[in-house]
């Protein structure tokens, strides 16, 4: 039987720490039901002194979430403590994060202190919070800068007041991998009482070094890892939860698992950049776009052939329907072929050499080949596009709801409808959808930037339908206005390369 890593989710407090990222209690009970599905063991939800808001955070994501334990951070004062109970008061399973800077650069200048009386504090704050529960968790925050001989006095002191978890944190990313690996095997060889606690790494990304550190760590003997969705959190971010999880998963030969149900990986990815409006680098590991896609001729004839060719991973298995063959001057006949075969062409041997060869000449001008250029290469030209965007008003303000009219042409006739949404874009996207008699799932959006006022507004976005994807660009001075022709430009795609007639809904 391997052993258990523990994974503590912290997305909702050191993830939400981000600039321009906060979230509503709502969209936080959201996510942390999405994370209770996931699997994690631990839920933070939240530093109840630091605001109000915070504070009913914690108390209403106690009250929505059953299996996970709720975690609830303080610093080690008995106000912030006492906050952290007040809060957790409706949790099922809590826990009490407490802890105080262990570095001499903490010591020194944050707390103008020494390290006898930081220790003092430390105890204090432990026994403080076991008056309120069982669960304890301490940080040692900048330990990654700690020297390892007092780092373990502290460790062994807290325990001894009745810590249940000490936390580790590389709180500046300072650390290289053997360097931290060394610091946890220093602590469980020399700390009287440590198998009385679990051991926990909370590593940050300032030298892109978060995940190869944290794993260093439970190599040594750490069990339990704390991480964010998307690896999001303060300056370069924090320990990605799916870099993690898949790393274990895939790398059997370690002996460790986690409880991480890994196909909602993808989705909760997506969930958490949409609610903190914070896209997803396309090279991300795991869940960026580019994560599972294949543009070089080499790898996608290796890939079409057998997957594990190029992928060490299976894309369904963190909630990916499948690979990406993208097409560009880099692909070669067999991608080609792979793409003409799904579209429903089936092409003798001689005119897939002809269409390559066409191929060939519009990927030096392009940088994709889109499935909708494919059939222009196949049949001459595409259907005309079944819709057209004629008008589009708008009602917003602070003391409404957002509302959008949006009339459109559907096969020469005109139709319009009227919805509210959670903005302007949202409701006219929702009238589109009424008109059409469809929903089409949206889980990519990009808008350039306007030089200057006259300058029009260029937006991109990503519809998937049926396990696809389709690209919609839209270009117009009022950027409300170019989010819809793109995402009608995106329903025409999905008509023409489905060989879909849309219609009027009833």
């Amino acid at each position: 039987m391997s052993d258990k890593v523990y994974v503590f989710d912290t997305t909702l407090r050191d993830g939400e720490q981000v600039p321009g990222c906060q979230l509503s209690t709502p969209e936080k009970i959201e996510i942390a039901k999405e994370l209770e599905t996931l699997g994690v063991d631990v839920i933070e939800a939240g530093f109840p002194i630091s605001s109000p808001m915070d504070f009913n955070s914690v108390i209403e994501i106690s009250k929505a979430v059953n299996d996970p334990i709720i975690c609830a951070l303080t610093r080690s004062v008995e106000k912030d403590i006492d906050f952290a109970a007040d809060a957790l008061k409706y949790a099922k399973r809590k826990r009490i994060h407490t802890g105080i800077g262990s570095s001499d650069y903490h010591i020194k200048y944050k707390f103008k202190s020494d390290r006898e009386r930081i220790l003092e504090r430390a105890v204090a704050a432990t026994k403080y919070a076991k008056k309120y529960v069982e669960d304890v968790e301490f940080y040692c925050e900048d330990a990654g800068r700690t020297e390892n001989e007092y780092l373990a006095r502290m460790v062994e002191a807290v325990i001894a007041a009745g810590a249940t978890v000490v936390n580790i944190p590389d709180t500046t990313g300072y650390c290289l991998p053997e360097e931290y690996g060394e610091k946890i095997k220093f602590l469980k060889e020399n700390v009287k009482g440590i198998d009385n606690a679990i051991i926990s790494c909370h590593c940050h990304n300032d030298l892109g070094l978060a995940t190869a550190n944290t794993m260093a760590g439970v190599l040594n003997g750490a069990r339990q890892v704390e991480v964010t969705i998307n690896g999001i959190g303060e300056r370069a971010g924090n320990t990605s939860l799916e870099e993690v999880a898949m790393i274990m998963k895939t790398h059997k030969d370690v002996d460790l698992h986690t409880n991480i149900k890994s196909q909602h990986i993808y989705a909760l990815s997506l969930l958490v950049s949409k609610m903190m409006r914070m896209p997803v680098q396309p090279n991300k590991a795991i869940v960026g776009r580019n994560a599972f896609a294949h543009s070089s001729g080499i790898h996608q004839d290796g890939v079409i052939k057998h997957r594990e060719n190029y992928e060490i991973l299976d894309p369904e298995d963190v909630g990916i329907p499948q690979s990406s063959i993208i097409l560009t001057a880099r692909s070669g006949k067999a991608a080609l072929k792979y793409h003409l075969d799904r579209l429903g062409y089936e092409l003798e041997e001689a005119r897939v050499e002809e269409v390559y060869q066409e191929f060939l000449k519009m990927a030096d001008e392009k940088k994709d080949v889109t499935d909708e250029d494919l059939i222009v290469l196949v049949e001459g030209a595409l259907p005309e596009g079944g819709v057209k965007l004629k008008n589009v008003q708008i009602i917003c303000g602070e003391s409404v709801f957002p509302s959008a009219t949006v009339e459109l042409e559907v096969n020469n006739e005109l139709v319009h409808a009227s919805a509210t949404g959670t903005g302007s874009i949202d409701a006219a996207f929702r009238a589109v959808d009424e008109m059409l008699g469809e929903t089409f799932d949206m889980d990519e959006f990009l808008v350039q930037s306007m030089g200057n006022r006259n300058d029009d507004g260029k937006v991109h976005l990503r519809v998937k339908y049926q396990d696809q994807h389709y690209m919609g660009f839209g270009v117009h001075q009022d950027i409300i206005i170019a989010s819809v022709k793109a995402y009608v430009d995106a329903i025409n795609k999905i008509a023409s390369v489905k060989n879909k007639a849309i219609k009027v809904s009833a």
